[in-house]
């Protein structure tokens, strides 16, 4: 793994190049299969960009993995990703002690599949509340409910 860790650390570094962020700084995180890069940001003027960016460059490292039959690894811009999922897991826990205070039911906002099995896999060992995605495509969701 870490041969191929470093083979896709050298390939994001040249990849974030060709976009233009030569002085991009990459870091690799072996156990996570992680790769945290640090851009200057002045370039990526509205957060929403930063979110497609993490989006296009995880898709490419997934095609690039599938097509030379490689391990995967997934890809951090100036934190992103990391942020998101802790904003994530704070309202999914928000959202359960909402549930098992009022015993309503709670939505969640809409959600991709890798952000609504954070909630899930985050409230699992809960025994107070549980938890199901509802919706189609783009408008998927969770809703967790509070047991009797």
């Amino acid at each position: 793994m870490e041969k191929n860790l470093e083979q896709w650390e050298q390939f994001i570094k040249e990849l974030f190049a060709h976009m233009g962020f030569a002085e991009a700084r990459v870091e690799a995180d072996p156990e996570g299969r992680r790769i945290s890069v640090f851009i200057n940001d002045e370039y990526v003027p509205i957060k929403k960009s930063i979110m497609e960016l993490v989006t296009a460059v995880n898709y490419l490292v997934q095609m690039v993995g599938r097509s030379q039959n490689r391990e995967t690894v997934f890809v951090d811009v100036n934190n992103y990703r990391r942020e998101r999922e802790r904003i994530i897991l704070d309202l999914a826990r928000a959202a359960a002690k909402k549930a098992q205070m009022t015993r309503q039911e709670v939505s969640l906002p809409a959600m991709n599949a890798y952000e609504r099995r954070l909630v899930h896999t985050e409230l699992a060992t809960r025994p107070d509340v549980k938890t199901e995605s509802t919706g189609a495509g783009k408008e998927r969701y969770v809703v967790i409910r509070p047991l009797e």
